[in-house]
This record gives structure tokens, C-alpha cells and sequence, in this order.
């Protein structure tokens, strides 16, 4: 697969903080990449270094085979979309599409035919003759990527582009730029701090803190195999269970437990180490709450514990609810058909193959 963006050794600093140190990543044509993470983890300051919006202190920056470290924005073959809109308000829909095709010295014809494709493909034609007042903020961001559509580039930049929206045309415009990128096949980069537009969007998603990428892989992988506990903290909602402990052998066993400080045990059978795990290791048990059920005669499960129920949120699909294992406070979901109610005590377990083990030192999956 040919490489459309190649980020090498990349560093940036502001004074004296450092924001990106030694960042290197390779961006096939044609992907559609997820930069996720938390307020100040790097991910715009990286994608304006793509951009050309910043200078960096050190490396290089090739797009579609070509340097443009230095290059100049216009010259870098991008098209970049903003968390704000950025529309002039004196101009029509279609004069915005247009006006940087204008002050580049594009000809009415060629001009008329992109602004004709971009609006068919974002479904705006009707709008073309408004003005940015008369729009609704969904209408605002399709123009605002139109804009970057017009321009025919290689790599489309978006830099949190839905964040002001509310949650229904938030989930609406995730799905037409899921279908954008379907039809044109332009690699896309996108800066995002929501998971859910990470999971739903990207091929790949690169997790960032602190300025270094903890991991880049597919939702699947980033989701059911985190790296780190970072990582598995941070994507998800709820987000994972954690119970603290180590990893304990038994004589006689094939397979080693997981103890938690208090003294439960857990069976690890069947879970995938990377390595064998030293017995006494520190160690940390992740499970998500969607892999704790609420056990019955027809589904028995590896680990089982009586617990009792503390607070019960109705989600409408889905019931969300708190209780304690081993002294530690964990969250598990359950069919909305299943009734709940604090204090009643149930059953609950897990399978250990769904779960992630980390080292409590090194934070690594294990």
C-alpha cells in the first residue's frame, strides 16, 4: 500500500515545553486516521504541523511521496476543515465554495463544475444561494467541507470539525463523512477528542498523551487489546473495571490466578499472555462493564461473585449499574429488560479471556 503522509522524528516545542518529541507515523492512501486523545495530548498541534499552520523544530513532513516540510500550506496539496466554521457572511454558499478557487486563478468553468460536484456529493444544492445566517449549524459544517472538497486535494485535514454541533447532528454528520470518505477514497486525517468518532470513523486510531502516540491500530484491537492502561482507561464508556492485585501460581495448575489485594481470586484460563507472568507480579485485571453479566443456570461463567447492587441508570437501551468486587467499585451493564434495584444482590462474572492484565508497574498488557 503506497504511503500518503510520512511523519519522521518530528519534534516541536513551545519555549521551553516540549510537544512532540521524535513523533513518527505512516499514513496509507487512501485512510481514513483518528488522532484521539485528551485536551493538550498533541494531536492539533500535529495535524497543523501536517498542515503546514506551524513550524517545527526538527524532522520532516512528505506528502504523496513529496517533502513539504517547509512548503507552504496552499502548496502542500491539503484541504483542511476547522472546529469553527470560518464562512464569510457576506458571501453566498456558493461564493464561499468558490473564493478560494477564484483568488487562486481558477476559470469560471473549471470553478462552476467543482463547486456543482462538491455540493451534489454534500447534498447542499438547494443552499447555494443562502448565506451563512440562514443556515443551521449542520448546513454551516457541510459548506465548510465543501470548501475543502472544491479544492480536489490528495489529504483532507479535520480538526475537530463537529464539536459544536449538538449529539443528533453530531451522530448525522458522522455518517456523511463516513460516506465521503467511502466515495472519494481521499486519505483523511481527523482530531478528535470523542471516542466515538474515533471508533465509528477511523481505520486506524492513533491514542496520543503527552505528545507520543500509545498505540495506533485498528478500533478493533484499540477497544479488545489496549497496550497500556491508558489506553484502556481511556477508551470506553463506561470506562474499563480495574481491580488491583497480582498474578499468583498454584502448584498443580496449568493456568495462574489473578489475586486481588483483598485476597479474591480469579481464574486466568484460557487468557492470552503474551508471555508466562512471573507469580507475585503486581499486576492490574481490566474488564470491561459489557463483559460482566449477570449469571444464570443456562450461562454459567469462569468467575462468579455474589455481589450487592448499589446504584442502578436506566440508559434506555441498556442498564448501567455500580456495585463492589472485592472492596473495589466496578460498573456492568445489563439488558433494560432485566429489572435491578439498590440493595438487591445477584450473581455476576465474567469470562478472564475477555478481560486485559497489565503490569501495575509498567502499565504493559501482559
Amino acid at each position: 500500500m503506497q504511503t500518503s503522509v510520512s511523519i519522521r522524528d518530528l519534534s516541536l516545542s513551545f519555549g521551553n515545553t516540549r510537544i512532540l518529541d521524535k513523533l513518527n507515523l505512516d499514513i496509507e492512501q487512501g485512510e481514513f486516521i483518528v488522532l484521539l486523545g485528551p485536551s493538550g495530548c498533541g494531536k492539533s498541534t500535529l495535524l497543523n504541523c501536517i498542515a503546514g499552520l506551524l513550524d517545527i523544530d526538527d524532522g520532516e513532513i512528505h506528502i504523496s511521496g513529496r517533502n513539504v516540510t517547509w512548503a507552504e500550506p496552499k502548496d502542500r496539496g491539503i484541504g483542511m476543515v476547522f472546529q469553527s466554521y470560518a464562512l464569510y457572511p457576506q458571501m453566498t454558499v456558493e461564493k464561499n465554495l468558490s473564493f478560494g478557487l477564484r483568488v487562486a486563478g481558477f476559470g469560471k468553468a473549471e470553478i462552476q463544475e467543482r463547486v456543482q460536484r462538491a455540493s451534489e456529493i454534500l447534498q447542499i444544492q438547494p443552499l447555494l444561494k443562502r448565506k451563512p445566517v440562514e443556515l443551521s449549524g449542520g448546513q454551516r459544517q457541510r459548506v465548510a467541507i465543501g470548501r475543502a472538497l472544491v479544492r480536489d486535494v490528495d489529504v483532507f485535514l479535520f480538526d475537530e470539525p463537529l464539536s459544536n454541533l449538538d449529539a443528533k447532528l453530531r451522530s448525522d454528520l458522522r455518517v456523511e463523512i463516513k460516506r465521503l470518505h467511502r466515495k472519494l477514497k481521499n486519505t483523511m486525517v481527523y482530531v478528535t477528542h470523542d471516542q466515538i468518532e474515533a471508533l465509528t470513523l477511523a481505520n486506524r486510531i492513533a491514542i496520543m498523551k503527552e505528545g507520543e502516540i500509545q498505540q495506533l491500530a485498528n478500533p478493533h484491537t484499540i477497544y479488545h487489546k489496549p497496550v497500556n492502561l491508558y489506553v484502556a482507561g481511556f477508551i470506553g464508556s463506561p470506562s474499563m473495571n480495574f481491580l488491583q492485585g497480582a498474578i499468583q501460581h498454584e502448584s498443580g495448575a496449568n493456568d495462574p490466578l489473578f489475586v486481588t489485594d483483598s485476597g479474591l481470586r480469579i481464574p486466568l484460563a484460557g487468557y492470552p499472555f503474551a508471555e508466562a507472568p512471573d507469580a507475585g507480579l503486581p499486576a492490574v485485571l481490566g474488564v470491561r462493564p459489557e463483559h460482566i453479566n449477570i449469571a444464570d443456570d443456562n450461562r454459567p461463567l469462569p468467575f462468579q461473585q455474589q455481589v450487592e447492587i448499589d446504584i442502578v441508570e436506566p440508559m434506555g437501551s441498556e442498564t448501567l449499574v455500580w456495585t463492589q468486587i472485592a472492596g473495589q467499585t466496578i460498573t456492568f451493564s445489563c439488558d433494560s429488560d432485566v429489572l435491578v434495584e439498590p440493595g438487591q444482590t445477584v450473581t455476576i462474572g465474567f469470562d478472564p479471556v475477555r478481560a486485559s492484565v497489565f503490569d501495575r508497574e509498567s502499565t504493559l498488557r501482559l
